[in-house]
């Protein structure tokens, strides 16, 4: 079961809070706003309220919607999550004059990312694409699992159970993420972590895939030596547990 607030909150904070690191990796989705000095908010009655704010080929995601350049409104959660599921349109309440900007870059840019985030077995056959959308999907991860540890009731469970500190979560040298618990209360890194208490890494781009996609069994890929975990290995456990929940939300 998925409650519908804690999936626009995943949706916000996971899936379009993506978008800054999409701008990172490819070169034609900066180029949709490079030039570009303006924010979307987007206010979900009794859900999230975030802010995607861009200025010339960067963006960042941030809580709340004040000060942005346009305000979109969607009456419940499960109208901003038919919005993500290409079924839904906002209700535009300030900004009128951006638009063009809604319905034309930022529309392309949300069909680029839904490339990467569900693309096609040609596509990933293409080592730069797989890597780019690997990479994506870590992103998208971090933030589900943050959202879904504070938010819904078994992933706020297995919170309770987390000590304070941060869990670094990598993929070889390539890349990594943080999960940061405060009080129980989690935040996603979308940087290398300064320092850790524990660590979970892939060996490579390609268990990462395996593992996102559900064809790898984490404990399994444990013993083989293809995922390494070190450190206090209960926060490890416990952040498992709720990425357990991120395919619920976001398969």
């Amino acid at each position: 079961m998925k409650d519908e607030k804690v999936l626009a909150y995943c949706n916000l904070f996971g899936v379009l809070g993506a978008i800054p690191y999409l701008l990172e990796l490819d070169e034609a989705a900066r180029e949709l706003v490079r030039g570009k000095t303006l924010s979307l908010g987007f206010a979900v009655k009794d859900g999230p309220h975030g802010t995607l704010a861009f200025s010339d080929g960067r963006a960042e995601m941030r809580r709340g919607t004040k000060g942005c350049s346009i305000k979109l409104y969607f009456p419940s959660c499960k109208a901003f999550n038919a919005l993500i599921d290409g079924k839904g349109m906002p209700i535009p309440l300030s900004g009128f004059w951006h638009i063009g900007f809604l319905l034309g870059g930022f529309t392309k840019l949300t069909d680029l990312l839904s490339a990467y985030l569900r693309p096609s077995p040609e596509a990933l056959a293409e080592k730069a694409f797989h890597e780019r959308s690997t990479t994506l999907m870590l992103h998208v991860i971090a933030g589900a699992i943050a959202e879904i540890g504070n938010h819904d009731p078994v992933g706020r469970f297995s919170a309770s159970n987390i000590v304070d500190g941060t869990v670094r979560i990598g993929i070889g040298d390539a890349v990594a993420i943080g999960i940061r618990a405060e009080e129980h209360h989690l935040t996603a890194l979308h940087e290398p972590p300064a320092e850790s208490l524990s660590e979970m890494c892939f060996n490579s781009m390609q268990t990462a895939r395996d593992l996102f996609d559900g064809r790898l069994n984490a404990l399994a890929a444990v013993g083989t030596g293809r995922v390494r975990v070190a450190g206090m290995i209960s926060q490890v456990d416990n952040v498992n547990r709720i990425l357990d929940r991120v395919s619920v939300y976001l398969a």
